[in-house]
């Protein structure tokens, strides 16, 4: 029978959001204790606040019946970070869905925004565009509906290297004290009053003036990034989680407080945009011309992505019907449509009789009978290299680019293409939806494919060997491998599915124990959640924001215990 304490919860929680907003028993709550790729654990319910009061309360009670509490928006996180891990927790565990409370704040004419805690990059990406302004980010199929305060709360993003990962020192947020106390703490740099009801009301209902906020000293984007990638030889990596300088109050917090709102530098948007897509078979090619790049451009391209065969070739076979639905009925709607494909999964996968991953199977089946997505011209040209590169300029570094690349190619072995409008919008759609690649392989090859092995490592910024990091013992026990990455950055993701059969935490040891010895820095961008060991100076931070050890416990394989005992 359930407890009291338990009870007493239920009847509480059900006060402040209502009978249909709180989700109880194992199968109500599967989809939200389940990670999109990786980890799942059991969770006594799940509340699904619709105001930032509520959420308020929610917590309240929560801390006051001495339960685990775990925040997530839309759950896209790649490592389980969103998520109870397992069934060892010394208290009750509470989930928090925060994807109702998704308002969004238009500041200073759109120089900055607020969003709360369930607003998606989606959503401000459609409301800055009229504005003649763009988000810090773009994101990839790996984290479809992504949202702002979770790509904060990982420091995630980066591929725009104008722009740098996410990143503010303004937000709004409740934290536990060491006496166990509840603090609601407004570092927002706008006046919102003194108690929580009065700050979060007033912020509901815009009780300022949203045209007219005073500049703050603090930071709302990383503006050192464009310096810190252009000095190639440091020995230390651009960016990654676990960055010291980067981590502070929800940034980096990895849900161990509670956040409400993030005020977020904009970007203005460019006149005119141009790809280029390079190829070559040797990939020092690249190095080159990422050294001239970042060496002589005054401003720097967009984008500088860099696709393995490997990967070009997989998002080509295995994310044809993604790619073919963001082009014809866009984005808008793509975060429901994988909702309601994750339930069907769920469901379909539920009936013993029917095959696992009915619904992949059936989307491969019909993207396979439909004509090829790419343009002839790029189809062509990609058959004679296995290295491939896709730089996006704007503006004024499109000439910059082109002198570079017309100069490079006499003494180089890459051939370039200078891309149309429309082939362009393919190739970058193209490497958008990629991420998905490993996971479809995986379903559609359960017979010799084991478990997914994704890793994002940032390698030192004056790394040569970029495309050698692990030697061919480790290669060969994978049933597949995929390469990509943000080249200008050295951040690369390696997404592994290893042979059946083949022990994951004996070879995912070896290959942390490869990146250690060479001063590779992992996670890059998608959070350590509970699949890597945070580092000490990592800890230090958790434990500095929740002394109790209340929110999300166990990230970064730490303890689950209270206080950390």
């Amino acid at each position: 029978m359930r407890n009291d304490r338990l009870l007493e919860l239920e009847v509480e929680l059900k006060n402040i959001v209502g009978s249909s907003n709180l989700l109880v028993g194992e199968k109500k709550t599967e989809f939200y204790r389940t990670g999109i790729r990786v980890g799942s654990g059991k969770a006594s319910m799940v509340a699904i606040p619709r105001t930032l009061l509520q959420l308020w309360k929610i917590l309240e009670i929560c801390i006051s019946l001495d339960k685990v509490i775990i925040l997530q928006a839309a759950n896209t996180g790649l490592t389980g970070g969103s998520t109870p891990n397992g069934d060892d927790y010394d208290r009750d565990v509470v989930i928090i869905n925060t994807v109702a409370i998704n308002q969004l704040i238009i500041l200073n004419r759109g120089l900055q925004v607020l969003a709360f805690p369930g607003t998606t990059l989606y959503q401000l990406e459609e409301k800055l565009a009229p504005l003649d302004r763009s988000p810090h980010s773009k994101i990839g199929s790996s984290c479809i509906g992504a949202s702002v305060v979770g790509g904060v709360c990982n420091n995630s993003g980066g591929n725009l290297v104008n722009r740098g990962p996410a990143y503010t020192e303004l937000s709004l947020f409740a934290q536990l004290n060491v006496r166990g106390k509840l603090e609601l703490v407004n570092h927002l740099g706008i006046e919102l009053g003194s108690s929580p009801l009065e700050i979060l009301n007033n912020l509901e209902e815009i009780n300022f003036n949203q045209d007219n906020i005073l500049e703050s000293k603090k930071l709302a984007s990383d503006k050192e990034y464009q310096n810190r990638v252009r000095d190639i030889n440091a020995n230390t990596p651009a960016r990654y989680n676990a960055d010291e300088r980067r981590l502070y109050e929800s940034s980096g917090c990895s849900g161990k407080i509670a956040v409400f709102a993030v005020r977020l530098d904009t970007f203005k948007l460019p006149k005119k945009e141009k790809v280029f897509f390079i190829g070559t078979n040797d990939p020092q090619d690249f190095s080159y011309l990422r050294e001239k790049i970042l060496l002589d451009h005054p401003i720097l391209p967009d984008m500088g992505e860099y696709m393995h065969r490997s990967y070009f070739e997989g998002a080509s076979r295995y994310c044809k019907d993604n790619f073919l639905f963001i082009k014809f009925f866009g984005t808008k709607s793509l975060q429901r449509i994988f909702l309601l494909k994750r339930v069907l999964d769920n469901f379909f996968n539920n009936i013993s009789f029917l095959p696992n991953n009915i619904t992949d199977a059936h989307l491969q089946f019909f993207a396979s009978i439909l004509p090829e997505h790419l343009p002839r011209k790029i189809r062509n040209f990609r058959k004679s290299f296995d290295h491939y590169m896709l730089f996006l300029s704007s503006d004024s570094s499109i000439d910059n680019m082109r002198q570079t690349l017309n100069d490079a190619k006499s003494s180089s072995s890459f051939e370039f293409l200078e891309c149309s409008e429309n082939e362009g919008k393919d190739l970058l759609l193209h490497r958008y939806v990629a991420g998905s690649a490993p996971s479809r392989y995986k379903k559609l090859n359960p017979s010799k494919a084991g478990d997914l092995l994704p890793l994002d490592i940032a390698l030192p910024r004056n790394c040569t060997f970029w495309y050698e990091v692990l030697p061919d013992e480790i290669l060969s026990q994978m049933a597949e491998s995929f390469q990509m990455g943000h080249f200008l950055c050295m951040v690369f993701h390696l997404d592994f599915v290893v042979k059946e059969g083949v022990d994951l935490e004996d070879i995912k040891s070896s290959i942390l124990n490869i990146l250690d010895n060479q001063d590779i820095k992992y996670p890059a961008e998608h959070n350590v959640g509970h699949l890597y060991s945070a580092e000490e100076s990592l800890q230090l931070f958790y434990r500095n924001l929740d002394p109790t050890n209340s929110f999300n416990p166990g990230i970064g394989k730490t303890s689950k215990k209270k206080n950390y005992s």
